[in-house]
């Protein structure tokens, strides 16, 4: 086995990346259990996507998510996404949509246009959402109007990481005027700041973001950094003048990952993420589960798998969805207990008919 694992590595080109040959007491995947059929947020009206869920201290559940109305297509959610806000007096759903938390402003601003990727926590008296906005100087997309050929390349350009503050979970929102973290022209993160994954660290008190960039366009690799900062709204330094993960080699640049979602247990932390082309767990758009002691060394776990786009539901039967997205575990006294990601329906990967935020319990 230690052999295998050895070669594996090898194979898969993984820098500083590390293969443990020793199994997990229980493996991250080994946990998911069946998911409620009508669990989860959805508006059939509106694109629903990636979500944050958090206990409120009202005793009920709070989601927060990517929305952008159908009509403009679902290309639209680099243009026109908006954060909403729902509500379920239970982790699993359904949620009932309540108000928009966070939405478009004046285009001067980094978030003027778009705002996406919500991740919230609890920090101190405040609640802090980490989100992705972005601005551009081209119109708002509209329904029925034909997209200029650099539109999608020009928003995208633009996603940057920012965070917002509340002392409710029902709003407002205060936001800040400018990104918490920056691209670094020239280096490996010099495009873009996204997908946001905070942690606290409960020994320090400091917060690990773990954040997405890529070198020169929205085209692969994309690649994942790690940032520490003192409080929420910053300032983050780099922990890494490199990627934290580099599975990439000369013959595949593929070899990359994306949504990546950070918790701390037992004294290190632990990550799962998207395996965008699945030639690290085997299966396209499946996920990859590590831990380290730092943030910026990690470990693959054995097995590396940590979840799967074949969904088996509370009512037997099994479906193999088109995506699963951004992924986050919803904790129940300390452990992982719900597992959500964005999904649809349709006849092939991003073309949907239909998405919304799914929910899989987490057996202990």
């Amino acid at each position: 086995m230690k052999k295998f694992l050895f070669l594996f590595c090898l194979l898969a080109g993984i820098g500083w990346v590390a293969c443990s040959p020793e199994a997990p007491k229980k493996a991250f995947i080994d946990k998911l259990q069946p998911a409620p059929v009508n669990g989860g947020f959805a508006i059939d009206s509106m694109w629903i996507w990636g979500s944050s869920v958090i206990k409120g201290e009202d005793g009920k559940y709070h989601i927060f998510s990517d929305m952008w109305a159908k009509d403009l297509g679902f290309g639209a959610w680099v243009t026109s996404t908006e954060i909403a806000h729902g509500v379920s007096d239970t982790p699993e759903g359904p949620y009932v949509y309540s108000d928009m938390a966070l939405t478009r402003r004046d285009p001067k601003y980094f978030d003027g246009c778009s705002v996406m990727n919500p991740r919230v926590i609890r920090y101190g008296d405040w609640y802090y959402m980490y989100y992705v906005g972005t601005t551009y100087d081209f119109p708002a997309p509209q329904p029925g109007m034909a997209w200029g050929d650099d539109w999608f390349e020009r928003a995208w350009m633009n996603k940057r990481i920012g965070v917002a503050k509340s002392k409710s979970l029902y709003g407002p929102w205060e936001r800040m005027d400018h990104p918490v973290l920056e691209p670094r022209p020239g280096k490996w993160d010099a495009t873009i700041t996204s997908n946001p994954s905070p942690v606290v660290n409960p020994e320090t008190g400091k917060i690990l973001l773990i954040y997405k960039s890529s070198s020169k366009n929205s085209q692969p690799p994309l690649l994942l950094g790690a940032a520490e900062a003192d409080s929420p709204q910053g300032e983050y330094h780099r922990l890494s003048d490199e990627p934290i993960f580099r599975f990439d080699t000369e013959a595949n640049l593929a070899n990359d990952v994306e949504d990546p979602f950070v918790w701390w247990a037992d004294g290190h932390y632990e990550l799962i993420m998207k395996d965008r082309f699945g030639h690290i767990c085997g299966e396209d758009g499946g996920g990859i589960h590590a831990t380290s002691p730092d943030g910026v060394h990690w470990t693959l776990s054995n097995p590396v798998k940590a979840y799967s786009r074949t969904i088996k539901w509370s009512d037997g039967t099994e479906t193999h969805q088109a995506n699963f997205e951004r992924p986050f575990i919803l904790f129940e006294d300390g452990k992982p207990a719900y597992l959500f990601a964005a999904t649809g329906t349709g006849p092939a990967p991003w073309n949907f008919e239909r998405t919304w935020t799914m929910v899989i319990p987490l057996s202990k």
